[in-house]
């Protein structure tokens, strides 16, 4: 009975979206079926690597930590990723050039015992942010590698193998890395960290090694990761560890990288323990058909698990970071993610660079175009929430589109590429409306509400957000 009301309503409410898309036959219209639902959203996040260890300045580490995670005063975060480094920055013999780069680990050789012990006073800067993180409201902290500790690889570094497309963890090292890993985990725990994951393999299918040696990194093949990823699984259960595992990072989701997901579910052990599959959507920046490729794939063979976006950034960054054209291509690829990938949480790649939301210029913080966009998103749409499906009245319209909803209230995000406006009209009934911008003149701000017969105008280059109240109705 429930579902079949359900599918009443849907068609009344498609019904009269037709009717109004007839009775504005000029304009775009937008509707709502909040009847039509998907996946609920967890959260949104940003990544602490490779900034965080530079910022030495407790006034800095604060302000940016409240600009990225607090609600009143910033975008309203809920993950933070901390780099459990590799220790690049103390192997003497390390390759990578940047030192921006290299990080510092926790580990620690003792040179009266012989043996590599544990200092969690090191990496003070980037621990610092992550306390200040926590502070202004970072729900769930998740810990993920690039490389193991150099003194674990083959080659003897964090940089990747000597030779490309070549695992840099031996086996024998396999439960070294482990314990490695979830001693790190367990004391942030038993610190009273919010833990909420360990992902402990990042993009295994790039080569990682050989001449370039750009940062750290890893090769494994699949079946070298679900290898690794099994033994995490059952250290974790004996542990009885209080944070999931997640993985793999897959560094793009195109079609040939599916052997990574197939041989992950195929095994028991992961399949029983992980309920997620983590990638970044690099590489297809414009390619909408390989979100629709991946997705159908994905829900057909894999229905009962869910998917997050663990990274981006504009890869390569052609787009000048100080204009709108930026920030609303970031919007595009959020909007796309949640909606064709399903994502179930969005996290960016990283925080604080020219690539990321801010950057830190001779001292000063500039805070970018991306960062607006962003809030565009994660000030409105929050854990718990559930993607709707948006009608758009125009079937062949660019503006891109994304709708969630909870309780009575929906967040509409519309993001016009356009370099012309838009006329639009948003199909909501008698429910009070309140608009956010994005654009050449307005930074996530609120602006009016204003209608001629209904009909709104969307700026040109610009990322609206509406939020639509119905529980505010008297």
């Amino acid at each position: 009975m429930k579902t079949f009301f359900i599918l009443l309503l849907s068609l009344f409410q498609t019904i009269s979206f037709n009717v109004t898309k007839w009775t504005h036959p000029k304009t775009e219209v937008l509707d709502v079926n909040q009847y039509n639902r998907s996946q609920v959203f967890e959260g949104f996040g940003t990544s602490a690597c490779w900034w965080a260890q530079t910022v030495d300045d407790e006034a800095m580490a604060e302000r940016i930590a409240s600009l990225l995670y607090s609600e009143s005063e910033g975008l309203g975060l809920q993950i933070f990723r901390y780099n459990i480094g590799g220790g690049s920055a103390e192997d003497p013999t390390e390759r990578i050039g940047d030192p921006s780069r290299r990080t510092q680990s926790f580990y620690v050789f003792n040179e009266e015992t012989g043996d590599w012990e544990f200092d969690f006073t090191r990496d003070a800067n980037a621990r610092r942010v992550m306390d200040k993180a926590v502070e202004q409201g970072a729900k769930e902290i998740i810990l993920f590698c690039n490389s193991p500790h150099w003194s674990m690889t083959a080659s003897g570094h964090a940089s990747g193998g000597l030779t490309p497309a070549f695992s840099n963890l031996p086996p024998e090292n396999y439960d070294k890395f482990v314990d490695y890993v979830l001693t790190i985990a367990d004391h942030f725990v038993a610190e009273g960290y919010p833990i909420a994951a360990v992902s402990p393999i990042n993009e295994p299918q790039w080569n990682w090694g050989g001449d370039w040696v750009g940062q750290e990194g890893c090769h494994y093949t699949p079946a070298e990761t679900v290898a690794v990823l099994e033994k995490f699984a059952v250290a974790m259960q004996a542990r009885n560890a209080p944070y999931a595992l997640r993985g793999p990072e897959a560094g793009s989701f195109a079609a040939d990288q599916n052997e990574y997901l197939d041989l992950l579910f195929a095994s028991p052990v992961l399949n029983a323990c992980m309920d997620t599959f983590s990638g970044h959507s690099y590489w297809m920046d414009d390619k909408l058909w390989q979100r629709y490729e991946f997705n159908d794939y994905f829900t057909a063979h894999y229905p009962d698990k869910k998917l997050e976006m663990s990274e981006w950034c504009e890869l390569p960054l052609t787009i000048d970071s100080t204009t709108i054209d930026s920030g609303v291509h970031m919007a595009k690829i959020i909007a796309w993610d949640l909606k064709f990938l399903n994502a179930v949480s969005w996290q960016s790649w990283t925080a604080v660079n020219g690539d990321g939301l801010m950057e830190l210029k001779n001292g000063e913080l500039v805070i970018y175009n991306r960062y607006w966009a962003y809030k565009q998103f994660s000030a409105f749409i929050k854990p718990g929430m559930t993607q709707v499906k948006v009608l758009d009245s125009n079937e062949e319209s660019d503006l891109i589109t994304v709708a969630f909803a909870d309780r009575g209230r929906t967040v509409l995000v519309v993001v016009n590429e356009n370099d012309s406006e838009r006329p639009v009209y948003l199909n909501h009934g008698r429910s009070d409306v309140q608009v956010w911008r994005t654009d050449e003149a307005h930074n996530c701000e609120q602006v009016s509400y204003e209608t001629e017969k209904g009909v709104t105008t969307l700026p040109a280059k610009s990322i609206t957000t509406f939020v639509i109240d119905q529980a505010t109705l008297s």
